[in-house]
C-alpha cells in the first residue's frame, strides 16, 4: 500500500503543478524547522516562528492529502 501511495505522489509531482508546489513548500518549511531544532535555545520570536511553520506545514500536508484523495477517487490511480 505504501508503494502505491508513493507511486501516486510521484505521478502527481510530475503531472500536477499545484501538488508539486505544495511539496516544495512543505520541504522548505521542514528544512526551516530542522534549522530551528538544531539550536540549543530559541528566542520568543523563533518559538513563534516554529509554531507558525508547523501550522503552515500541516496545512500544506492537508492540501496534498486532498489532492491525493481526489486523484484516487477519480480512478486515475490505475494506469
Amino acid at each position: 500500500m505504501a508503494t502505491d501511495l508513493q507511486h501516486v505522489k510521484e505521478h502527481l509531482m510530475t503531472t500536477n503543478e499545484e501538488f508539486s508546489r505544495l511539496v516544495r513548500e512543505h520541504s522548505n518549511f521542514e528544512r526551516k524547522l530542522e534549522d530551528l531544532n538544531q539550536r540549543s535555545y530559541l528566542t520568543e520570536a523563533e518559538k513563534i516562528e516554529e509554531i507558525n511553520l508547523k501550522k503552515r506545514k500541516l496545512s500544506l500536508k492537508d492540501q496534498m492529502e486532498r489532492i491525493i484523495q481526489q486523484y484516487k477517487s477519480t480512478g486515475n490511480s490505475t494506469h
